[in-house]
């Protein structure tokens, strides 16, 4: 039935192509000579008619989508035009007659182009003839370029998106007073202010401020948001170009095509895209048998789908959670069917079955992402996040060395510096463990390497403020921030681990020094929660402390105000990778720091939590626990943000 439509479409654009051509024989006679002939022999029309078919097949004259005629079509009916004119002239030779006049070659040209491409213009506009405006939302687009304009003609092209233009709002001033589809440019995006305030006073406010603009972030985004947030309206994203040029060119019948989407609110942290030397980072996965830790995780799930989009030989996933193995599983199975995988569930804590893992398994690279994580869960239960954190570690650390793995990468956390935590406390320690290591590898120039990297919190991570602020918003607020001043650094899941793959390219070739430096995650500029909260409920197009309250719950306990990436005795140095700084902390010997992990488990299993803090401390003297005590409303708090 489509073909037959399709067939029958095209026969109409013959038929219709035929009669302007016979049309257009008379019309060009008359303009080329207004005393002569104007009709001439009946039969000159049909040939006018033949003609511009005959020139129009090259140029698929007949195949063209009359509704979506562009720039490229219109060429075509200029080409085919000058042909047919050309032709023409030709088949009056050949039947013994004169040319009406010189100029008519160069006038029945110019004639056949108006009448072909006047009658696809206007069949164009007619059919974008735009919805009422009582029955579309006025939009006010941010933006006045290639993407504001396709984004323009797509929704004149589709009548069915409700959606009215009032104007354009371009990123400088410069463009102000002109007009992209016959919109206005109302200013600069810097006057959005003053221009939105006209608008309500002419009674044109926008319900929805369109960003068309993908390099649009940051605080230029978040400074736009909080002008629609005060003037009522929204602010969201065209849909991508794809699907904007599918719009453009298919039409009604696909309104899904024009569905804006929601700023990301990666989009607010305006971090600049760093450069990864992604050829080095293939060299050190591909062919090579690869484990995961924690590969369930947010960390470690993101790192198994890199991994696996690098073809190892072989990838093994490990977690002490079914359900989460099983998810991320599946995830491959599905994305990366040629890479051969095994999911293994097992406990970091069980010495004897990590042994067992490696021999079995021979991995030449282990990423060690398996950790209990969130300050104050571990807070209430410190001897297994000492059990996990540290022992763990250790175990995973020394299983790989004695299976002759070529590196191990431990990924840790900026809690680790001057902790307040035990969480950050026992990450100190396992980081120490890795260092001394590695310092011992390094000075026997053989032995596995051990490369650790550290970086602060990732959006989206399993029991962080993201997740739980979503959480809280779906049930209507309030959202939940402990203390008006708390910053945190931020960044997203990918980039964090495309950057610990850099960081482990440049660990194994021997970067970390010889005192066993770390590597830390250029993190930018720390995010204030409580901007965050706000942040996310305009962008479910809500109004903080209006439509959703914020309510502050008080620092529970480990929390500090403010996360550091390097403590004051380790200056941050230069690594000329970019997004990669090197941290130099004090180290240990590794035996010793071995005997004192193997002291604190046994105080945890013999359920002597005091004593193992007091190890803790002893081992990690920057270690200060938080005094704050754990009332009832910050313990549900921190339930909650398990996720």
């Amino acid at each position: 039935m489509v073909e037959a439509r399709a067939r029958g479409r095209i026969a109409l654009n013959v038929a219709v192509d035929a009669l302007l051509a016979a049309a257009a024989v008379p019309l060009a006679r008359w303009l080329a000579n207004p005393l002569g002939d104007v009709v001439g022999p009946l039969w000159t029309l049909a040939m006018g008619a033949a003609v511009l078919l005959a020139a129009g097949l090259p140029f698929r004259l007949s195949l063209q989508y009359w509704r979506f005629a562009g720039a490229s079509d219109l060429l075509g009916v200029a080409a085919a035009s000058i042909a047919a004119a050309a032709l023409f002239p030709v088949g009056l030779h050949v039947a013994g007659l004169a040319l009406p006049s010189p100029s008519f070659p160069a006038i029945h040209a110019l004639v056949l182009a108006a009448l072909l491409s006047t009658s696809r213009l206007l069949y164009r506009l007619t059919r974008e003839t735009p919805a009422p405006a009582g029955a579309a939302q006025p939009v006010l687009v941010i933006g006045a370029g290639e993407a504001a304009n396709l984004f323009i003609r797509a929704l004149a092209a589709d009548r069915t998106a409700g959606l009215r233009v009032l104007g354009l709002l371009s990123l400088g001033r410069a463009q102000t007073g002109r007009r992209i589809g016959g919109h206005p440019i109302l200013g600069g995006l810097d006057e959005v202010r003053e221009v939105l305030a006209r608008l309500r006073a002419e009674g044109q406010a926008p319900a929805i401020l369109v960003v068309t603009e993908a390099d649009l972030a940051g605080d230029r985004l978040a400074a736009l948001m909080e002008a629609a947030d005060e003037a009522g309206a929204r602010v969201a994203r065209t849909p991508r170009p794809t699907a904007l040029d599918a719009a453009h060119r298919v039409g009604a019948g696909k309104p899904a095509a024009l569905e804006l989407r929601p700023v990301a609110l990666e989009d607010l942290l305006n971090r600049a895209q760093v450069p990864l030397d992604r050829e080095a980072i293939a060299r050190l996965v591909q062919g090579r048998r690869v484990l995961v830790t924690g590969a369930g995780g947010s960390i470690g799930s993101e790192l198994a789908r890199q991994v696996a989009g690098l073809g190892p030989s072989f990838l093994v996933l490990l977690d002490a959670s079914e359900f989460a193995l099983w998810q991320i599983d599946v995830e491959l199975a599905e994305q990366a069917r040629e890479v051969a995988r095994e999911a293994l569930v097992a406990d970091v804590r069980d010495a004897v079955r990590m042994r067992a893992v490696m021999e079995r398994v021979r991995p030449e690279l282990v990423f060690h992402a398996a950790a209990l994580k969130h300050v104050p869960i571990v807070e209430a239960n410190a001897a297994e996040g000492l059990l996990t954190n540290a022992l763990g570690t250790r175990n995973v650390a020394d299983a790989a060395r004695a299976a002759g793995a070529q590196a191990m990468v431990l990924i840790s956390t900026d809690k680790a510096v001057n902790p307040t935590s035990v969480m950050g406390a026992s990450k100190r320690l396992a980081e120490m463990y890795c260092q001394a290591l590695d310092i011992r590898s390094r000075a026997a120039r053989s032995g596995t390497r051990f490369v650790t990297v550290r970086f602060g919190n990732v959006l989206g991570s399993t029991g962080s403020v993201v997740p739980l602020f979503q959480h809280q918003l779906a049930r209507g607020g309030p959202l939940t921030v402990t203390h008006p001043d708390m910053q945190r650094y931020f960044m997203t899941v990918r980039e964090a681990v495309g950057l610990v793959l850099q960081a482990s390219v440049a660990g194994c070739a021997g970067e970390t020094g010889a005192n066993g430096g770390i590597f830390v995650l250029d993190m930018g500029a720390p995010v204030k929660i409580l901007d965050l909260a706000r942040q996310m409920i305009r962008l479910a197009g809500l109004r903080p402390d209006i439509d959703v309250p914020i309510r502050f719950t008080g620092l529970r306990p480990g929390e500090k105000l403010f996360e550091e990436i390097f403590h004051g005795q380790e200056p941050p140095a230069a690594t000329g990778i970019p997004g990669l700084l090197m941290a130099s902390p004090r180290t240990a010997d590794a035996a010793l720091v071995g005997r004192s992990i193997e002291e604190i488990a046994a105080a945890c299993r013999g359920g002597q939590e005091k004593l193992a803090r007091a190890l803790l401390a002893r081992m990690v003297p920057e270690y200060t626990p938080s005094p704050h005590p754990q009332t009832s409303e910050a313990s549900g708090a921190a339930t909650r943000n398990l996720g």
